[in-house]
């Protein structure tokens, strides 16, 4: 699942700006996320948890998703945490003795505010922490101990507030600055704003599976009903990218997995010299964000899961990417409904099947002549997935397209085409995504199951399918032993009160993971944007909703059960050059 988070904490609307870039490149605000598939802009389902849809489609085509024993598959070890546990400990040990030394950061000329940075070394493997250490990037804004709305009145700091954005292979790293919007004063008064960067990802000991020169591969195809040619070119592709992950990152890629990225945030706590962990997750962050629960529930203060993953040991992650493909299909019409209700404005037709007209029109003129020479049908398609996972792309895409069939290529291509300039960062979120996927599981290792189950699903659900399998399909031949997914679950007063929140239309992380997490992490409360779709709503537009987050970092107050919010407002339509 690949989420970029920061745009869920409406930081996104700050950080568009520094981290994000067009649909085909990485958005790394994540957009949540993105890319996994070279050819497409935002990657395609990462992770996501399998929803309603995914219910819906398996009653129309029994045991389509759950037939293949993933779990058998060979070259899957166990993971004991017995074996890693004394290891987690040594390090927090030593990082609470070194502590994080902050100082300028390596960017600091293009960051406003006064930002903070720093590193914090932990083991690449926990079964040996005398061996290899690896550095991650850390950032943090200091509480400002000021109240926005009283600034004679000084606030009690409550320590750090950490933060993961999603992916995986999101960097946080410019989170702290989520203290500048006006909805996230109050907590930046109250706490430390840190980010940092994974492992593997940014400046945290980088991972590669390609040169970044060849990343990008455009104008390209994005069929919904792939010929078996083209099948088999994407198999040739993946088992490629799979090799390039081995050569390129050897022994180590085997250590870069969600495990470990919960032990790395233990010892980031330790060298934050917190005794708990504050922690807000999003998307995929909130799965690692599940691991640690499990893992220390003890150095748990407070947790926020925003945009919730399912977390069923079952679903990891090769059923929650069907569930994920199944569920953008509801979101693509969503869309397609919106565009419809502004014919006026934007002339691509009146009902969602004459949007959808409109959208395969194009689809075939840029098959038959790439915009720029750039924009393909892949292109195009990344930059519908991109509106997908988020409501405020969705006049601009609308326009877009209306502009384009009108003859007006230069709003689509500024918008879909690749970033060049971004290629190296986008190549790396991906090496990690797929590192990070591929290790953390089980995965169908014969084709024909991919080629049974995404071939039923497509009958039902055309968009997102097919680009989520190219974007996974390297775990099919992944090249170092897969682990079993711990089961998350606490039982009760194992673990502090948590709060999860979720948009019930949100398709990147299916509303029935949420529903899932809440189940597994006993004390723990749901808040539900109803009737929205955005991926990750913390921090966003929605006062109800950031009522109940301020209530409970600032408090430590929740609801005494389930609670719902209004949905936000739809997106303004906004006049196309024409009109």
């Amino acid at each position: 699942m690949r989420a970029a988070a920061l745009h869920s904490a409406a930081g996104a609307l700050l950080l568009t700006a520094l981290t994000a870039v067009p649909a085909s490149g990485v958005p790394h605000s994540y957009a949540p996320g993105l890319p996994s598939d070279p050819e497409r802009s935002v990657a395609s389902g990462k992770a996501l948890a399998s929803g309603r849809t995914l219910a819906a489609f398996t009653a129309l085509t029994p045991g389509a998703a759950l037939s293949p024993d993933a779990a058998h598959a060979p070259g899957v070890t166990l993971t004991p945490d017995a074996a890693h546990a004394p290891g987690v400990a040594l390090a927090a040990v030593r990082a609470a003795a070194e502590g994080v030394t902050f100082g300028k950061c390596p960017d600091a000329q293009d960051l406003p505010g006064g930002m903070q940075c720093g590193t914090v070394a932990v083991p690449l493997d926990y079964a040996h922490p005398d061996g290899p250490r690896i550095k991650l990037s850390v950032s943090r804004a200091p509480a400002t101990r000021r109240d926005p709305h009283n600034s004679e009145r000084r606030v009690p700091r409550q320590g750090a507030l950490v933060f993961n954005p999603g992916g995986p292979g999101g960097s946080g790293r410019y989170f702290p600055l989520v203290g500048l919007l006006p909805e996230w004063k109050r907590i930046g008064a109250a706490y430390d704003l840190v980010g940092y960067d994974p492992r593997g990802v940014g400046r945290s000991a980088p991972l590669s599976c390609q040169d970044p020169k060849r990343f990008f591969k455009g104008p390209s195809p994005a069929p919904a009903h792939p010929s078996e040619s083209y099948k088999r070119e994407r198999i040739a592709q993946a088992k490629a990218y799979a090799r390039g992950c081995a050569k390129r990152s050897g022994s180590a890629l085997r250590h870069y997995n969600s495990l470990n990225n919960a032990r790395d945030l233990d010892v980031l706590r330790a060298a934050l010299g917190e005794d708990r962990l504050t922690f807000m997750g999003a998307s995929y962050g909130t799965y690692f964000g599940a691991l640690y629960a499990t893992l220390f529930p003890s150095h748990v203060r407070r947790m926020v899961f925003d945009a919730a993953v399912n977390p069923d040991p079952a679903q990891i992650w090769y059923r929650d990417n069907l569930g994920q493909s199944a569920a953008f299909e509801s979101r693509w019409a969503d869309l397609r409904e919106w565009i419809a209700a502004h014919d006026d404005v934007y002339g691509l037709g009146d009902t969602a099947d004459e949007v959808l007209h409109s959208y395969e029109r194009a689809r075939a003129r840029l098959a038959a002549e790439p915009a720029g020479g750039k924009v393909g049908p892949g292109q195009l398609q990344g930059a519908f997935l991109q509106a997908a996972y988020y409501d405020d792309y969705w006049p601009g895409r609308a326009q877009a397209l209306s502009e384009y069939l009108k003859g007006d290529p230069k709003q689509l291509i500024a918008q879909a085409a690749p970033v060049l300039e971004a290629a190296a960062e986008a190549e790396n979120a991906n090496a990690v995504y797929t590192a990070v996927e591929c290790n953390d599981a089980p995965w169908p290792t014969d084709w024909k199951v991919w080629d049974r189950d995404n071939t039923r699903l497509a009958r039902v659900a055309p968009f997102e399918t097919w680009d989520n399998v190219w974007a996974n399909l390297p775990c099919a031949y992944w090249p170092v032993p897969r682990q079993r997914p711990l089961d998350v679950r606490t039982g009760r007063g194992e673990l502090p009160p948590t709060l999860i929140l979720a948009a019930e239309r949100d398709a990147a992380a299916p509303y029935a993971g949420a529903l899932e997490m809440h189940r597994r992490l006993s004390g723990s409360v749901l808040v539900t944007e109803r009737d929205a779709g955005t991926h990750g709503i913390a921090g966003g537009p929605n006062r109800c909703v950031n009522g109940y987050l301020d209530a409970y970092l600032l408090e430590g107050r929740l609801p005494a059960r389930r609670a719902a919010c209004a949905g936000r407002a739809e997106p303004k339509p906004k006049p196309s050059a024409a009109h």
